[in-house]
């Protein structure tokens, strides 16, 4: 058996001076007894994959709300696709590979429903910018219950940190948070442009010219020359690098993306709905706080806050069901007639 003790004695054999080692995490906010078998980094991998919040990706947008087609990316295979070029970073680099997975999969957890449509509603609700990040953060460390029925994940500091500073301007504590914070860009960027392709929201020859020149003509051929750069620039560097090359080029894709795909294109037509729907789901729970699940109120007894976890771990359809449900008044029919 290749027990938790021999993985840490190859991890410090085998990794970069650079990773970031199981050994030396700076463990979880209340200390357990460790794994025989896993490291604290599988731990919580797995912690994140059993979790509820996790199998709602599978039905959380990614770009199209609640896209009836079988081939569009979810918050779930956008998560399997960050995690998945995170890794082979982090490997060819010699790095953690666990602990870049555990906040690869963890990253997303706090997304709303109806992508950043719901992100904009829930700010208005609020009066705040709601961020997914500080979201996920919210939903291990609170919201989710582990089997033993103990209030949230318990993750380690580093985990925690990566999936925090996924987004926004503070970097991340460990060079393995750093690669997922690119590799989901690299991945949403690329997957973003194949749904929009399919959707005929765009065509080819729309790509900006300069940036397919360098990055390449097809989904596969830019992800693996982002990677390659990532890989090549930082080998040995003690920092995660790109060129000035293809970091602008990726800069003009995501530019391109926002101005014909993100915002006002024929596949967002839907989210005006969207966030009216959260909304009225916001006021309507506001009013009928008993209909809000125990869960939600035996950590937070600020109600407004309950409300927001509540809807903000809905899922696409769960959201539109009780909107059906409470807002669109059901038939009679005579019985007698």
């Amino acid at each position: 058996m290749f027990s938790r003790v021999e993985q840490l004695a190859w991890e410090r054999e085998k990794l970069s001076d650079f990773a970031c080692l199981s050994s030396e995490s700076r463990g979880r906010i209340k200390p357990e007894s460790d794994s025989d078998i896993r490291t604290i980094f599988q731990h919580d991998r797995d912690r994140i994959i059993h979790s509820k919040a996790f199998r709602r990706l599978k039905h959380k947008t990614q770009v199209f709300i609640a896209p009836e087609g079988d081939h569009y990316r979810t918050r779930l295979t956008h998560t399997l696709e960050v995690s998945q070029i995170a890794r082979t970073i982090a490997r060819a680099l010699k790095l953690n590979e666990d602990l870049v997975e555990a906040i690869a999969l963890g990253h997303d957890l706090g997304h709303t429903p109806f992508g950043h449509a719901g992100e904009a509603a829930l700010s208005e609700i609020t009066g705040a910018d709601f961020k997914h990040n500080l979201q996920s953060l919210r939903v291990v460390d609170l919201i989710e219950k582990r089997s033993s029925g103990s209030r949230g994940l318990n993750l380690s500091v580093e985990v925690r940190d990566g999936i925090l500073n996924h987004t926004g301007a503070n970097k991340p504590l460990t060079l393995e948070g750093e690669i997922v914070r690119i590799a989901d860009r690299v991945a949403y960027i690329n997957h973003d442009i194949d749904d929009a392709l399919r959707a005929g929201i765009i065509a080819d020859s729309d790509l900006p010219a300069k940036a397919i020149s360098i990055l390449g003509n097809t989904h596969s051929e830019r992800i693996d020359v982002m990677v390659r750069d990532l890989i090549n620039s930082s080998w040995q560097h003690g920092e995660i690098r790109r060129s000035a090359e293809v970091k602008a080029a990726t800069k003009e894709l995501r530019s391109f993306l926002f101005e014909n795909v993100y915002i006002g294109s024929e596949g967002k037509s839907e989210e005006g709905k969207a966030k009216r729907l959260l909304k009225l789901l916001y006021e309507f729970f506001m009013e009928h706080i008993d209909y809000i699940p125990d869960e939600y109120l035996e950590f937070e007894k600020n109600y407004k806050q309950a409300v927001i976890d509540y809807i903000a771990g809905m899922t696409d359809r769960y959201a539109i069901n009780l909107g059906r449900k409470y807002f669109i008044p059901t038939p009679w029919f005579d019985k007698n007639r």
